[in-house]
């Protein structure tokens, strides 16, 4: 006779904590997860959500791993890789707190900067690859939008170089930069075409309670809605106070990315919004201003080419997302946008753009064709990332029958 599920002991899976940029997850081998866990289903949701700590009601995320924000309720299963030339197959969920929604729409670019440490480290590529000292060309197979990344890891002595000079504002510990370049960014993800999915540069939505206000929507490392600062009520230097305690301001948000989602294409109706809070975000930009970060720091107008904030997850994010940092720096690129507006116009094959936790640096290589159409062959930035615990997470056994 079996004992309870209750009496079961409970799962003890390998995982690893780490910090990628400015988030920070759980990483898992796919070969490690129980093997009802290792297809995409209910079963491996179910387990994440229980890794994390989702649904949480209070909002804490205490009886997981999550830390109680979108930059920190998330999770990324590595594989070897499954197409040719690449290394490593990558597979972000984005995890809801307080609801438990599994999104998996969209790339954690942030995270993506962790993943090559993480894969030489579990021995993911050939031996031959990965050089004792100097630079480690990582290429990540992105499964979740069907896109090639390439991280530069740095090596020492045979192991992932972590330590560094490299500042990332938003970390509050200098470390080994990582470059990263997102190839070919556009068009990733279920529902959107091209880089520009209406064709146009700029579109008016047309929000209930709001009215009708220009946007542009584009799709370029994660399909993002980027509206001005000043048509929304906002100034472009708030910080996370500001907003996530305004319920009403949050709301129209919300009604603003649902709006651009349906014309995106990524929804067929508006009440879909909700099963998709992942993607697209929502960002408002402005000309630069002198404003004080989160750390204190007075960041100048003079040092900047514009101010952007960005939502994830429904509030305002502490810094940027790196997915959406490629959307700045492709819509910064092609004149016409509002984004490429707010930068003051002109040539801007790089941008440095201010955030709430201080500035960050980004390029973008984007050509026009003979018939007008834009495309964007690679986007580079610099991130960092470090271990922060390895060894096994443990959930309750009756986890895997609670998805199916």
């Amino acid at each position: 006779m079996h004992p309870p599920d209750a009496c079961l002991p409970p799962l003890r899976i390998a995982a690893s904590y780490l910090r990628g940029g400015t988030s920070k997850g759980v990483f898992f081998c796919l070969d490690d997860l129980p093997a009802a866990a290792r297809q995409p289903g209910p079963v491996r949701d179910a387990l994440l959500r229980r890794v994390l700590g989702s649904p949480d009601p209070y909002g804490q995320q205490i009886d997981g791993m999550g830390g109680a924000t979108s930059s920190t309720s998330k999770a990324v299963i590595l594989a070897p890789a499954s197409r040719p030339d690449h290394d490593v197959d990558y597979l972000f969920a984005q995890i809801g707190v307080d609801s438990g929604l599994v999104d998996w729409s969209g790339n954690c670019g942030n995270l993506s900067a962790a993943v090559g440490p993480f894969a030489i480290a579990r021995g993911l590529l050939p031996p031959a690859r990965v050089p004792r000292d100097g630079v480690c060309s990582v290429r990540i197979w992105q499964a979740n939008i069907g896109k090639t990344i390439v991280a530069q890891v740095p090596m020492a002595g045979g192991q992932v170089q972590e330590a560094g000079d490299f500042e990332l504002d938003g970390v509050a510990f200098a470390a080994a930069e990582i470059g990263l370049s997102f190839l070919d960014p556009a068009e990733g993800g279920a529902g959107a075409g091209g880089l520009f999915p209406t064709g146009r540069l700029v579109d008016e939505l047309d929000v209930p309670g709001i009215g009708r206000l220009p946007a542009t929507l584009i799709n370029a490392g994660i399909p993002t809605v980027f509206v001005n600062a000043r048509d929304v009520g906002c100034s472009g230097t708030e910080r996370q106070a500001d907003l996530n305690g305004d319920a009403q301001a949050l709301a129209r948000f919300e009604a603003i990315r649902a709006q651009g989602a349906l014309k995106m294409g990524l929804i067929a109706t508006l009440t879909e919004a909700a099963q998709r809070q992942h993607t697209p975000k929502i960002a408002f930009v402005a000309p630069p201003a002198d404003y004080r970060a989160a750390s204190g720091r007075q960041v100048r107008a003079a040092d900047i080419d514009l101010l952007v904030r960005a939502l994830s997850m429904g509030r305002l994010h502490h810094a940027m997302m790196g997915t959406a940092a490629v959307a700045i720096a492709t819509a910064a690129a092609i004149a016409g946008t509002l984004v490429h507006a707010a930068a003051g116009g002109g040539a801007r094959p790089t941008v440095r753009f201010g955030h709430p936790s201080g500035t960050l640096r980004v390029g973008a290589q984007a050509v026009q064709s003979a018939t007008g159409d834009w495309q964007v062959r690679e986007v580079r930035m610099s991130r960092s990332a470090r271990v922060l615990m390895e060894g096994w997470v443990r959930v309750p056994a009756e986890v895997l029958g609670a998805g199916s």
